[in-house]
């Protein structure tokens, strides 16, 4: 047997393009942000949409948990296919499949049709566990913090432009004369495509691991055992991230689908105005997410990962407060300071938990990233109850919200992420060829 030579790298440079490590690091992040266009292109156009077929808030409550709920369940068999199946071809077919309901959810005339194309739509936020995978095989355990989270900031990044990119390109169609109901429909064929672009980009150029695609090489990880989905969920700091990452990305799924609303509600706005503050939100993804995982990666090298679960813990008592001051907030400027400050905080605790998740387990990485990402599936379909119900405003759902992200937040203080022998020094996945 020859021992391959390619290895992960142990920097980062995404001036770089070269080698199939940059080359992978490059597409997997710009295909996740393609698929936040499909995953929430409907979001921004939810004025015209509600307006269309007539929704109650109720109804429009509904279509946001469907947005996030199939998910979850999707993230759990995503992760487990990246590390049987390999995450090109598995990122290939999830694009595929995904742009079917994107494209054709102009189909839909009625409530119940919208909801369950909606519904379907969700499965492609399965996407983000595979570009963390992909990222976490293909550099070394002092730069996978970092790397996970600029790959993920700039991915989610997709979800703020997607806020102002979908009105804009609604508004060129209505320019060429169709109405507003036909607009929005044909609108979404846009990302459809897109998605279907990067299906054969992804497919094309790049490859499962540093030594090549999982069906050319012999993988063995330490001494080739295989850890069962259980196993590798015994561990009590996978659910301990999973719960931050409910706190952290639910929220921001959850902001996603609902602050063009809420700006157009609130304050009274133009729908393209709206979806202009409500992109600043995931605008912080170029460089939020990606500076939780640098500061990870710094304290981990200094405290171990004792360290990296103080530091996200603090974040996110940080990320509590700061919705709480968002829901607060009486007039548009002092909206915007706080949205700008938890948006901060929630984004680096993004990044801040993807930075632990390689650790926790290097044999179930892709399962342990699934578990994880479903979590935040959850914790954005349990925040969309708030906004659903008749009984309590958008403005005490966030209040509630930030109550309990603020608890989890100083919870997770007692949560010892150290207590296993897997440390920032955790012995590479060796690829060999057969």
């Amino acid at each position: 047997m020859n021992t391959i030579t390619n290895k992960p790298l142990s920097s980062l440079n995404v001036l770089n393009f070269k080698g199939v490590q940059m080359r992978t690091f490059h597409i997997t992040w710009f295909t996740f942000f393609v698929c936040f266009f499909g995953w929430f292109g409907l979001a921004p156009l939810m004025p015209a949409i509600r307006e269309d077929l007539g929704l109650t808030k109720p109804q429009v409550g509904n279509t946001i948990i469907a947005a996030v709920s199939a998910t979850i369940l999707a993230r759990l068999i995503i992760g487990r296919l990246c590390d049987t199946w390999g995450p090109r071809k598995t990122y290939t077919a999830l694009l595929v499949v995904g742009s079917l309901p994107v494209m054709l959810v102009g189909l839909a005339h009625d409530y119940t049709t919208f909801l369950l194309f909606r519904l379907a739509i969700g499965i492609i936020g399965a996407s983000f566990v595979i570009t963390q995978y992909h990222t976490s095989v293909m550099f070394a355990p002092s730069i996978k913090g970092t790397a996970n989270a600029v790959a993920g900031g700039w991915g989610n990044l997709g979800g703020g432009i997607t806020q102002l990119a979908m009105p804009l390109i609604m508004a060129t169609i209505v320019g060429f004369g169709y109405t507003k109901p036909e607009a929005w429909r044909l609108a979404m064929v846009v990302p459809g495509v897109l998605m279907l672009i990067m299906a054969y980009v992804y497919y094309r150029f790049t490859q499962d691991t540093p030594a090549g695609n999982v069906d050319q090489i012999e993988r063995s990880i330490s001494s080739g055992e295989k850890v069962s989905f259980w196993k590798a969920c015994a561990d009590i700091r996978v659910w301990a991230l999973a719960l931050a990452y409910a706190c952290c990305f639910g929220m921001e799924i959850t902001f996603d689908g609902v602050a063009a609303l809420y700006f157009f509600d609130n304050f009274k706005m133009e729908q393209t105005e709206a979806g202009f503050w409500a992109m600043l939100f995931g605008f912080m993804n170029i460089f939020a997410r990606a500076l939780g995982g640098i500061v990870a990666d710094r304290v981990g090298k200094k405290y171990g990962m004792r360290g990296k679960g103080v530091l996200l813990a603090g974040m996110l008592l940080l990320e509590g407060l700061g919705i709480i001051l968002f829901a607060q907030a009486g007039s548009l400027p002092l909206a915007i300071a706080s949205m700008l400050t938890f948006a901060l905080f929630l984004k680096m605790s993004n990044g801040g938990t993807y930075a632990i998740v390689p650790f926790v387990n290097p044999k179930a990485v892709g399962v342990i990233s699934g578990v994880v990402g479903a979590g935040g599936n959850l914790g954005g379909m349990l925040m969309g109850f708030l906004f659903k119900s008749q009984s309590i405003s958008y403005g005490q759902a966030f209040l509630y919200i930030g109550c309990v992200v603020a608890v989890i937040g100083a919870a997770l203080f007692l949560v010892n992420f150290n207590k296993a022998v897997v440390v920032e020094e955790a012995r590479e996945v060796e690829f060999q060829t057969a």
